[in-house]
Order: C-alpha cells, then structure tokens, then sequence
C-alpha cells in the first residue's frame, strides 16, 4: 500500500465530514430499552417500509409457494407463483374465521387449503371453494379472496411492503443504494444457499448496530480472523469506502493481502470464495460492477450494503450473503443470514462452500453472544448514551432515520385524528 493509498482512506474523521448533518454528539441508549419506542418503531417502520421475503429461485414454478412470518407487524405472508407467472403476496390468513392458511414454510400446490373448514383459493388469492356453501348467508366468493400484500422484485429478491398504500414503489425505495449493485451477477451466483437461523435475546437495533461496522473484528474475532481484515498499516479495519444514499449505506471492506491461510482454508481457497480469500481477481468470467469497490482498491474484500431498516447484503467475487435482523419483541430479534454460491461442479468445490458457510456461521455467533451480553447490561443504567466513532457512521445514520421516521409517522397520525 502507497504512503498516498493510505493517506486517502486511512485519516481520522473522515467520513462524518461528508455528513455534518448527522452531528457527532453521543447517542441516547434508552430507544433500546424502551418498550413504548418499540410499538413506535412496529407500527411507522415495519409497518411502511419494503422487506425482504425470499428469492425467486424459492418460488420457481406455477403453484410454489413460500411464507414469511413477520412477527414484528403481527402477521404472516405467503408468496406465490401464479399459473400466470406472476409473484403475489397475500396475507396468510383465512378470510373465513382468521385461521392460519399455509403452515408448511414452503411447497408447490393447485390450491391452498384452510385446514380449519376447508375454504380453498387459488394461487392468484381467489377464493374458489367453500364446503357446504349453501349453508352460507348471501355468500359471494369473490369478495372474500385473500387479502393482498404489495409484493415487487429487485434482482431476483422478493420484496414485501405491509402498508395497504406503500408511500414509495420498492425502485424508488431502494434508490440509488440498489444501483451501486447493477451488474452484478445475482442470478448466477444463487444457485446454491445455505441458511442459518437464530434468535438473538437482543433489540434489533443493538443487533443491526454489530454488522454495520468492522472496528470490532481487530478485538471480538481476533481467534477467527486474525489476519484477514487487519494488516500493519490499517490494524483497526477501516473502511476504504464509506457512502449514505438517504436511509441506506455502502462500504468497501478492507482485506488484507498478505493474509496467510490455514491449511484449511488453502484447500478451500483453492476452489472457491471464502471470507478471507474473496476479491475480484480477474480469473473468473465476473465482471466488476461499477459501483462495487468504486475506488478500485487493490486492498479491497467485499462490498456491503445496509437496506433500511435490517437488511444486509454483501458482495464479492463468486459468492455473496445476506443478514436480516426482524425484531420478535423488544429484546429478542430474528436473525437469518444466507450465503449463496454458484451450484458447485465437484466435490472440491462443495467443500469450499461448506468450509466458506461454516466458518461465516461461526463468525456469526462470535456477533451474537456479544450483543446479548451488551443487551444484558443496558437496563443497569450505568450508561445513558453511546459515544461513537467516525466509523460508527452507520450507526448514527440508522439512528437519526429511526428517529426521522418516527416522528413523520406521529405527525402523520396526529393529523388524521384531528
């Protein structure tokens, strides 16, 4: 690395120069701890903004289907393809007495069927059949389909938006954040998922606030990564890019080049990408996208994007993952990450996925118990404030739009009583 390389990238308080309007003031602690901050933030975030349910490829056929529970807005939604082709989403319940419709995660079907009193609808959410249907009042089956859920897709992921009038179309939600990515090759890189599960006894924001930055990796995975994110002349991880557009972030995440594997990892290097071996080396068919490592860094790993309010999605060459962070309640938050491959050719390369998705796991849970245990200490009240750095940006960031949001939707409410 150049003395003028690091210069670039490497001075102190870079990045909140660029964002004077976030200020630098130390951030309240009590919106984690706080119970009436949580209805707000279920009903003003999660209730309006575009999420997450699956990929295109969970739901490739006519008649496939796939739920999402949302606990946070008190639901759950079920995905389908239609005989059309065409992606909807209803909410899962029945339109006779609220039963839950789908209870398989997954599957492909003519029909879903209530398991309570056998109403049946049609992949496109019309209800077509009612058992003794002659016993009903003035009964008229297409007023009673399933209720829809806006539904739309950006690059193969599959986005839902809970508000009956979303205020934004998913493209303009998404905005220039999702643009940065074009190019990339999403559909060739799918193939292959593995997904990982768990329940963090944490706020979701604790939760969010661990994975937007990297000045933890020098300390809490030193045993896991003690090389392959740190390097003499940048021991505190860095960001060698750094950039909001609105509610959403990007960043360029350092990879140390001198990195020395395990024999292990060699293996698994050898044939695939892994966390520490991913970079753009130009001996694959994958071009670079333009707005994926944007400065062109020869020190540069992989590319994450932070999606308002809880999804990840990081990028590098021939393999990506994804973090979503869906809070249960106000201290225990669903948290469910995927790394997708290309579908791999030999068993060689299906030990490198392997390889690559359980040291990620691993890594995962190092993140985890270190929330839960600052989640265990934040009603002490020994704190009032967190004091964030430069690279904490993101942190700060994703504060002040909770807080934006908030507001806007109090007012909103406010209004409409009047």
């Amino acid at each position: 690395m150049s003395t003028t390389e690091k210069a670039v990238w490497l001075t102190d308080k870079r990045w909140h120069d660029d964002h004077p309007e976030l200020g630098t003031d130390p951030i309240p602690i009590a919106p984690y701890i706080s119970d009436e901050q949580f209805e707000l933030e279920r009903e003003h975030i999660f209730g309006k903004v575009w999420l997450p349910a699956c990929r295109v490829e969970v739901i490739p056929e006519p008649g496939d289907f796939y739920v999402k529970d949302v606990e946070v807005c008190r639901t759950s939604i079920v995905v389908t393809r239609g005989n059309d082709g065409e992606v909807r989403a209803f909410h899962n319940v029945c339109a006779h007495r609220g039963n839950k419709l789908a209870y398989d995660q997954s599957g492909n079907t003519k029909r879903l069927v209530c398991r309570f009193h056998g109403w049946a609808y049609d992949l496109e959410g019309a209800l077509r059949l009612v058992p003794d249907e002659d016993n009903w009042f003035d009964l008229d089956k297409s007023c009673h389909g399933l209720t829809p859920v806006a539904v739309d897709v950006w690059e193969g992921f599959v986005f839902i938006n809970l508000d009956p009038e979303p205020a934004h179309t998913l493209q303009e939600y998404l905005g220039e954040a999702a643009e940065t990515l074009d190019g990339y090759p999403f559909a060739e890189t799918s193939a292959q998922p593995y997904t990982f599960t768990t329940v963090f006894n944490a706020n979701w924001k604790l939760v969010k606030d661990a994975f937007q930055e990297v000045a933890h990796v020098p300390f809490q995975h030193h045993g896991s990564l003690p090389d392959g994110f740190v390097s003499k002349d940048n021991p505190y991880t860095h960001f060698i890019d750094m950039r909001l557009y609105g509610p959403h972030g990007r960043a360029s995440l350092f990879g140390n080049n001198q990195h020395v594997d395990t024999p292990a990892q060699a293996l698994a290097s050898a044939y695939g990408s892994t966390m520490v071996s991913s970079v753009f080396s130009g001996e694959s068919e994958v071009t670079e996208p333009v707005g994926v490592n944007p400065t062109r860094s020869p020190d540069w790993a992989f590319e994450m994007t932070v999606f308002f309010p809880s999804f990840f999605l990081a990028v590098t060459e021939g393999t990506y993952f994804t973090n979503q962070f869906l809070p249960l309640d106000i201290n225990r938050t669903l948290v469910e990450t995927t790394t997708y491959y290309p579908r791999p050719r030999t068993l060689a390369q299906r030990f490198s996925q392997e390889y690559s998705r359980v040291m990620f796991r691993d890594i995962f849970l190092e993140d985890g118990r270190q929330v839960e245990e600052t989640q265990s200490m934040l009603r002490s009240g020994a704190q009032s404030h967190f004091v964030l750095k430069d690279e904490e940006l993101f942190i700060r960031a994703s504060f002040r739009e909770v807080e934006r949001m908030i507001a806007a939707g109090v007012a909103t409410s406010g209004s409409r009583q009047d």
